[in-house]
This record gives structure tokens, sequence and C-alpha cells, in this order.
């Protein structure tokens, strides 16, 4: 039960190390949403489809670009094992998008309204970013006014974010 348990959590909310993957990926997550929501030209399929797109690519982009720093910083190619561990270190980013797609992907088939399913996906976004202040200030050991600046600054960015999409639907 105990393995369950964290295979769960690291589903959810990425490895120990991936507090920083995990605040990039909600951020790429939530602005491609509201970027893409812009002016309702696509259906929430379609926003599903995007989103999930641009933080795979993104996440390509992100794992190639730590291998070719780590291979010039250890002056050699990377090996397939390391690039692998990269991936697998970096894994939050997509872990990120789960939430999100998933109440997007509800709205496209129905379950629930389509705009209401953008905005579960942003508050799902603003959610994961105040779990991955609190986790950083769990990990860092930090008193109740240092967690409360961890998660405040992650949810306050989350928050611009949906105040933009506010904007652009209004």
């Amino acid at each position: 039960m105990g393995s369950n348990r964290q295979v769960l959590r690291t589903m959810l909310l990425g490895s120990r190390w991936g507090i920083a993957g995990g605040v990039y990926g909600a951020i790429v997550v939530m602005g491609t949403i509201t970027a893409g929501s812009a002016g309702r030209t696509r259906s929430v399929w379609e926003l599903a489809v995007v989103t999930t797109a641009t933080v795979a690519v993104l996440w390509l982009a992100h794992v190639y670009a730590h291998s070719l720093g780590e291979s010039l910083e250890e002056g050699r190619t990377v090996t397939r094992r390391e690039l692998a561990d990269v991936a697998r270190r970096e894994s939050s980013i997509l872990l990120a998008a789960a939430g999100p797609v998933l109440a997007l992907i509800l709205g496209a088939v129905d379950v629930i309204e389509e705009a209401t399913a953008v905005w579960v996906a942003l508050g799902i976004g603003v959610a994961t970013l105040g779990a991955q202040g609190l986790r950083y200030a769990q990990r860092e050991r930090m008193g109740r006014a240092g967690t409360l600046v961890a998660v405040s600054v992650n949810v306050a960015l989350g928050l611009v974010i949906v105040a933009l999409k506010a904007l652009v639907t209004h």
C-alpha cells in the first residue's frame, strides 16, 4: 500500500526533486490554456490537444537543453542512460499537465460545461502551484512564515495567469 501511495504521489506532484519542474509545468499549462482559450475560437478538445502538445514539446526541449548543459559540464557526450535520467527527473513538467488536461477532456466529452472545464483546469494549476510551494517549504524545513511566503508566491504566479484569463474573457 505504501508504494502505491508513493507512486500516486509521484504521478500527481512529481518526485521530491521535481518541484521546480512542477512549478514550471503548471505555469506552462496555465499559460497555454489562457492563450488558447482567448476569444473562444477553439473547442475544449482542441485546447486539450494543444496544451498537451505544447507541454510535451517544451518538456523535450527542457530535457534536451539540460542534457546539452550536462554534456558541456562533464566535457563529454551524455549517455542514453544519463539522457533517460534527465527525462525522468524532468517528468514533473509533464505530470503538471495531467490534472488540467483531464479537466479539459471532461469538458470535451460533456461531463462538465466547456467554460467550466477551462476554469477548473486553471484552478487545478493554481492548486498545483500551491502544493509545490508547500512541498518546497517542507523540503527546506521553513517555518510558518517561510511556508506562507513560498506558497503565496507560487499561488500569486498562478493567480496572475487567472487574472489574464479573466481579462481576455471579459
